[in-house]
């Protein structure tokens, strides 16, 4: 398999875990996730009282630099590990 197909396998399982991860651990997937799939951070920063989103952004953001396959193969790795813990 590529690491497309690896990639896209992961985000599938992440989808289908019967336990939700804790938030941190869902930021971090997020930030890869986003980085892998767009490459770095190109919106505008989010208000700090727009709670959310402004976590997401700052999840994206922390890995800015970060090459779309170095992210696409710490999100597989990091969804192994989860479902691993939650599966």
């Amino acid at each position: 398999m590529s690491l497309t197909d690896d990639f896209n396998a992961a985000a599938a399982r992440m989808k289908g875990l019967p336990q939700r991860p804790s938030n941190d651990e869902l930021l971090q997937a997020y930030g890869l996730y986003k980085q892998g799939t767009e490459g770095d951070v190109n919106t505008a920063q989010p208000w700090a009282v727009q709670l959310e989103a402004r976590a997401k952004w700052d999840a994206w953001s922390s890995r800015k630099g970060m090459t779309q396959d170095t992210a696409k193969e710490q999100y597989v790795a990091l969804v192994d590990v989860l479902a691993a813990k939650y599966g």
